[in-house]
C-alpha cells in the first residue's frame, strides 16, 4: 500500500542513520562475538532488502543479550518488511518495555498495529511517540492515515495539517486530505487538495486519477477525460487511468477510443476478467459480436460461475443466429440461478421460434410465477433484482467490481488486514447426498451422536449423510435423483415427510433453492419437532441469498484508491437478511441443545450477518459440545482475526490444521507467529 510503503521508505532512511550510529557508539565489547560488526552486516542486509538474514543475524545479537532493545527495534522492522506484523508487533513491544522512552519502537508498533487493524492502540502509540518527539512530523502523517481508515475524517485532516506544516511537498499527504473531505461531503475541498497535490508534483498519476474519478462522478467526462490522459502520460503502465479513460470514452460515446484503452488493460493484465467483460459490451454496442464472442468467452474461462457472462453471450449467440448456443448458455445462467426471470424469458422465445412448444411455454410460466414472487416481495431486501425484466444486466463494471463474490468471502475481503480475499468459512452443515467413503482429505472422523444415526436409519438412504462439503455426486446423477424422489413423491401418502425432506435435499444440490425450502417447510407441517428439518431449511435459505447476493454484489459501484484508504468504499450494495434462517438455527437448538453442528451453522449465520462476538459465542460452543469439530475451530480462527485477536486466532487454525483441515496452514502462512526464546 502505498502510504505505509512510502512511510517505511522514509523509516528506512531514519534506520540507515540510526545504524551509523549505533555502529559509531562505544558499545562494551563480547569476547564471544563482535556486536559492532553484527550491527554493521545487519545494516547492509537491511539495504539490500536481505531482511531474512538480517533477523538471523539479530537473532545472535538478542541471545547473547536479551535487554538489547535496539536488536528487538531492528528485528521489528525486517518483520515488518517481510509481513509477520504480529512477529513485528512483539518485538516493538519488548523494545518499549526495555527502553519505555524509545520514540521509533512506538511509532513503528503503531502502523504495524493500524495495517493489523488494531486502530485504537495504533493511536495510543501515536500520542506516546509524538509526546516524546512533538517535532518529528512522520507520527502525524501516519496517525492520519490511521484515522482516515477508521473513519475517524475530521481528526485525520487535522493530523495533515500538522504534517503539512512541516512536509509541504508531500503528495500523499494532500491526497489523503482530500479523501478525508470527500468523505465528509466536501467536494470543494477534496478539490482544493487534489489540485494542491497536481501543482506539488505534476508526474504523480494517483493525484490526476482521484481528481479524474471525482470528476466522473459528477459526470463532468470532458475534465475526467484530460485528468486520465495525464495519469497515464506520467505512468504508461498505470492500469486505473487507462480503466477509468476507457469507461468515461463510452460516456462520451467514443466506443473505438474506449475500446482502445480496455485493449491496452488487457495487455497490461492479460486475466483482468472485468476488462474482457466491458470490451466485449462494448464490441457488442458497435456490432462487433464475433470479436465480444471472443471476449465472453474469456470472461467465462476466468469467471466460469458468473451469471451475466452466460446471459449476456446467449444475447450475442441469438443476434448471429447460433439459437442451439444461445439456448445452451440461457440453461447455463438457469443452472446457476434458478430465479433469473429473465433467462427463462429468453430461452422461452428462442424454444418457440424451434418449435419447441412445451419448453416454450414451460419456460414462460417459470418466468411469470417468478416475476409474480418478485413483485409481491419488492419490500424484502434479501430477494433479488433478477427477476425484474426491466433491469439491465448489460452495463459496464467499474474498476473494482467483482464478477463473481459469494456471501461467505464478503466478510474476509471487509475486515482483514491482509487484503487477501481467498479467505472463506467452512460452510455450514446439513444432511446432503455424499457417496459412502468419500474421506478426501485429512479431516479427523468425527462419530455422529446417536440422535444423528437414528434420524439416517429413518430416512434410510445410504447416500444422505450429514456434511459441510459439497456433494460429490455428478450433477448428470443428481438431477436424475431428483426425478426419481419426485415420482415418489407422487405416490407417496400425504403425511409421509420423509420423502419431502429427502426432495428438499435433491432440489437444494441443483440450485431450486425455493423449491427446497418449499419441500422442507411440508417435511416440517408434517414432523415439527424435528430438528433436522429446520437445519436444512436454514441451509437452504442461507445458500438462496448468498447465490442471490453473490450475483447482485456484480454491479457495485467501487471508487478505487492506491493507499489504505481505499478500504473506504461508500457503496450503494443492498443488505441480505439471514432472520429466518437464523430462527430454524434457534428452532434446532431448542429442539436439540446439544447438537454441535446446530450451534456451528448459528455462527455462520452470524457471521456473515457482521455479529461477530455472537458468531464467536456460538463456535465456541460448538467445540465444548464436539472437541473434534475442527471446521469450528477454523472459522472461529478467522472470526477472531477479522475481530483483530490475530494471536488467538492462529492458535484456532493451529487446532483446526490438527484436526485435519488442511486450508488452516495456507492462512496461518499469512499470519505467522515466531515464537521467541
Amino acid at each position: 500500500m502505498v502510504v505505509f510503503r512510502m512511510t517505511m521508505l522514509r523509516g528506512l532512511r531514519i534506520l540507515i542513520v540510526a545504524l551509523v550510529t549505533l555502529v559509531a557508539l562505544p558499545h562494551m565489547a563480547d569476547a564471544q562475538y563482535n556486536r559492532n560488526y553484527i550491527y554493521w552486516v545487519g545494516q547492509q542486509c537491511m539495504v539490500r532488502n536481505n531482511y531474512s538474514e538480517a533477523v538471523d543475524l539479530l537473532n545472535v545479537l538478542i541471545r547473547h543479550d536479551e535487554r538489547d532493545f535496539d536488536a528487538y527495534f531492528l528485528r521489528g522492522i525486517a518483520k515488518y518488511n517481510m509481513d509477520d506484523l504480529l512477529g513485528a508487533d512483539s518485538d516493538f513491544s519488548r523494545a518499549v518495555e526495555l527502553n519505555p522512552v524509545f520514540t521509533g519502537a512506538f511509532y513503528y508498533r503503531a502502523i504495524t498495529r493500524s495495517r493489523l487493524g488494531n486502530y485504537d492502540d495504533a493511536l495510543s502509540d501515536f500520542r506516546q511517540a509524538i509526546e516524546l518527539r512533538p517535532d518529528l512530523p512522520d507520527p502525524y502523517y501516519s496517525r492520519g492515515v490511521t484515522r482516515l481508515l477508521n473513519q475517524q475524517f475530521e481528526e485525520a485532516i487535522a493530523d495533515f495539517d500538522l504534517f503539512i506544516r512541516f512536509e509541504k511537498r508531500h503528495v500523499p499527504a494532500y491526497i489523503n486530505r482530500g479523501t478525508s473531505y470527500l468523505y465528509l461531503k466536501d467536494t470543494a475541498k477534496a478539490y482544493e487538495n487534489y489540485n494542491l497535490a497536481i501543482r506539488t508534483n505534476r508526474e504523480d498519476p494517483d493525484a490526476y486519477t482521484r481528481r479524474g474519478a471525482l470528476y466522473m462522478d459528477e459526470e463532468r467526462y470532458e475534465e475526467a477525460h484530460a485528468d486520465f490522459d495525464r495519469a497515464v502520460e506520467c505512468d504508461t503502465t498505470y492500469l486505473p487511468g487507462y480503466f477509468n479513460r476507457a469507461l468515461v470514452n463510452n460516456y462520451l460515446h467514443r466506443p473505438m477510443q474506449s475500446l482502445a484503452d480496455f485493449d491496452r488493460v488487457i495487455e497490461l493484465d492479460t486475466t483482468s476478467a472485468i476488462a474482457y467483460f466491458n470490451r466485449a459490451i462494448v464490441r457488442s454496442e458497435i456490432g462487433d459480436y464475433n470479436r465480444a464472442l471472443e471476449d465472453f468467452d474469456m470472461v467465462a474461462q476466468y469467471s466460469p460461475e458468473n451469471v451475466l457472462v452466460y446471459y449476456n453471450r446467449a444475447m450475442l449467440h441469438t443476434r448471429l443466429g447460433d439459437i442451439k448456443a444461445a439456448i445452451e448458455d440461457y440453461t447455463r445462467a438457469i443452472e446457476l440461478y434458478p430465479d433469473f426471470a429473465n433467462a427463462y424469458i429468453g430461452r422461452s422465445v428462442l424454444r418457440r421460434s424451434q418449435r419447441d412448444v412445451e419448453g416454450s411455454e414451460s419456460d414462460r410460466k417459470i418466468a411469470e410465477r417468478k416475476i409474480a414472487e418478485y413483485k409481491s416481495r419488492l419490500k424484502d431486501s434479501t430477494y433479488s433484482i433478477y427477476a425484474d425484466t426491466s433491469q439491465r444486466f448489460d452495463r459496464l463494471l467499474s474498476f473494482e467490481s467483482k464478477l463473481m463474490k459469494r456471501n461467505f468471502e464478503r466478510i474476509a475481503t471487509t475486515a482483514t488486514a491482509t487484503g487477501d480475499g481467498d479467505l472463506m468459512l467452512i460452510p455450514m452443515f446439513r444432511f446432503t447426498l455424499i457417496k459412502e467413503d468419500n474421506n478426501i482429505d485429512r479431516r479427523m472422523r468425527r462419530f455422529a451422536t446417536q440422535r444423528v444415526k437414528d434420524f439416517r436409519a429413518k430416512v434410510d438412504n445410504p447416500l444422505v449423510r450429514l456434511e459441510c462439503r459439497e456433494s460429490d455426486i455428478s450433477p448428470d446423477s443428481l438431477v436424475a435423483i431428483d426425478r426419481a424422489i419426485a415420482e415418489r413423491l407422487h405416490s407417496a401418502e400425504d403425511n409421509d415427510w420423509i420423502v419431502r425432506f429427502e426432495r428438499g435435499i435433491s432440489q437444494a444440490l441443483i440450485k431450486q433453492y425455493t423449491n427446497a425450502v418449499n419441500s422442507f417447510t411440508e417435511a416440517i407441517q408434517l414432523n415439527p419437532a424435528n430438528p433436522f428439518l429446520y437445519l436444512n431449511r436454514a441451509a437452504a435459505r442461507a445458500e438462496m441469498i448468498d447465490f442471490i447476493s453473490s450475483i447482485d454484489n456484480s454491479y457495485q459501484s467501487i471508487s478505487f484508491d492506491s493507499d489504505p484508504a481505499k478500504r473506504l468504499h461508500h457503496t450503494t450494495t443492498r443488505t441480505y437478511s439471514y432472520d429466518e434462517a437464523i430462527e430454524d438455527m434457534n428452532k434446532a437448538i431448542k429442539l436439540y441443545p446439544d447438537f454441535a453442528e446446530a450451534y456451528y451453522n448459528r455462527a455462520n449465520l452470524m457471521a456473515i450477518s457482521g455479529k461477530l462476538p455472537e458468531a464467536y459465542d456460538d463456535y465456541t460452543r460448538a467445540i465444548e459440545l464436539d472437541a473434534d469439530l475442527g471446521e469450528a475451530y477454523y472459522n472461529r480462527g478467522l472470526v477472531q482475526i477479522f475481530m483483530k485477536d490475530t494471536r488467538k486466532g492462529c492458535m484456532d487454525l493451529s487446532k483446526a490444521g490438527e484436526l485435519g483441515i488442511d486450508a488452516a496452514y495456507k492462512v496461518l502462512k499469512q499470519f505467522p507467529i515466531v515464537e521467541h526464546q
